[in-house]
């Protein structure tokens, strides 16, 4: 493992550096990434943030995303990258099944791996490690990873500074999540301090959305719905045939697992959808109860405790029924 004086001799002069994050990325994995990218270059290295998959389009507006290499459409230019870096950031997440195909890529590399990430269960697959599962954000260990670790708090420009607070934003429900820390306000205020105009990150990322998207969002709360008072839990179920009616696109079922928990008395909300091959579960709950112990136990996934996804190969009804199946087993934790 590479201690961080070692890391910082290295970054002292320009490296061939790639930086990653998981498929289908979201804002913390765009921010964090682009983030990271743009206070490397200030340092006059040569980096570029490959992308497992695509990702959603509200997210394009972030300063640098034109750079962007999506490594299911750019294939051949992201292994010779992948193969010759010096350097490969690994950010927001910490099992190389979690960037797809290119894991083996990455796995292989001669490159030095630097993981910062929040998850639970980290892989051995790194040399140096920056990671706190008690941070709300990985946009936030970026953040301190710079200011504390790099101790080059003067290369935050507005650039780095908007896609971190964007991050942050993000994967705190907009700093409505137990860790988001009055020193994550502080390093808010910081980010806000540099350049980011916090009113009009808001606005990109929350009032942009298609007709499409929300004609889908109230199908999904009119009438696939299903709420469980029994077990203070809500479920949202949809079939693939929603997708197609409303042209459904990356991003576009983001954020409504959290309409069902916003239900009064609601403690665990599930969002189940149904992809070309298989369904896809997306769980929130409050307080204590763990989310990700039922996506690990049950549909091979993971997560924070309160945020957690997983994936089932059976048809929706039946992961609908087992999910279902499951809540006898946490009655007593729902209905504290």
């Amino acid at each position: 493992m590479l201690d961080t004086d070692s890391l910082i001799k290295l970054l002292a002069q320009p490296q061939k550096i790639v930086i990653t994050t998981h498929h289908k990325p979201d804002g913390d994995a765009m921010g964090s990434s682009l983030g990271l990218y743009h206070y490397l270059i200030q340092q006059g290295h040569h980096v570029k943030v490959i992308t497992p998959t695509d990702y959603p389009e509200f997210l394009f507006w972030l300063p640098g995303n034109g750079e962007v290499i999506i490594y299911t459409e750019n294939v051949t230019q992201s292994a010779e990258l992948i193969a010759n870096a010096d350097i490969i950031f690994c950010l927001d997440f910490n099992a190389l099944n979690r960037i797809n195909e290119m894991g083996e890529l990455v796995g292989a590399s001669s490159a030095f791996k630097v993981m910062i990430d929040h998850h639970l269960e980290p892989q051995d697959f790194d040399d140096y490690r920056y990671w706190d599962i008690n941070a709300c954000a990985t946009a936030q260990l970026i953040y301190t990873f710079i200011t504390e670790e790099l101790h080059n708090k003067k290369f935050i420009n507005k650039d780095v500074a908007t896609c971190l607070y964007t991050g942050i934003m993000t994967d705190s429900a907009s700093f409505s999540l137990p860790k988001t820390t009055s020193g994550v306000h502080r390093i808010i205020a910081d980010l806000i301090d540099a350049g980011a105009v916090n009113w009009q990150i808001h606005e990109l990322m929350y009032k942009n959305s298609s007709e499409n998207r929300l004609r889908f969002l109230g199908i999904c709360l009119t009438e696939r719905l299903e709420v469980l008072y029994e077990y203070n839990t809500a479920i949202i179920a949809v079939p693939k045939a929603d997708l197609e009616k409303y042209d459904v696109i990356t991003g576009d079922t983001e954020g409504i697992v959290n309409y069902a928990l916003s239900i009064a008395g609601i403690k665990l909300a599930a969002f189940i959808v149904e992809r070309n091959d298989k369904v896809k579960l997306s769980l929130r709950s409050k307080g204590e109860f763990p989310a990700n112990e039922i996506c690990k136990k049950y549909f091979e996934g993971g997560g924070h405790r309160n945020a957690a996804g997983g994936v089932s190969t059976d048809s929706l009804e039946q992961v609908v029924n087992q999910f279902k199946l499951i809540l006898p087993e946490y009655k007593k934790l729902l209905m504290q």
